[in-house]
């Protein structure tokens, strides 16, 4: 019979850390990018056109899509990394 070597449960544990700390700080930057991104547009001068709410909304909806690739990067990438780029 052959013998089955599962990896550490610390290992698992650390893994899941990892990528979860990793994706969290992606998604978060990526709110704040878009909610400065959708000021910066506004102009100076139009500084407050943009509603709070509408930003918000813009800049949930780009951190949605960093976490849809996130997720989808554990999936297909390294395990403990939200980036689909080999070795990150």
């Amino acid at each position: 019979m052959h013998e089955i070597n599962f990896p550490a449960g610390e290992t698992v544990v650390k893994t899941a850390k990892t990528y979860a700390r990793d994706l969290l700080e992606r998604v978060l930057a990526t709110f704040l990018v878009a909610a400065a991104g959708v000021a910066v547009a506004a102009g100076p001068g139009d500084m407050f056109s943009a509603s709070f709410w509408e930003t918000v909304a813009a800049a949930g909806i780009a951190a949605a899509g960093s976490l849809l690739k996130g997720l989808f990067a554990r999936v297909v990438g390294a395990k403990n990394s939200a980036s689909t780029a080999p070795g990150v």
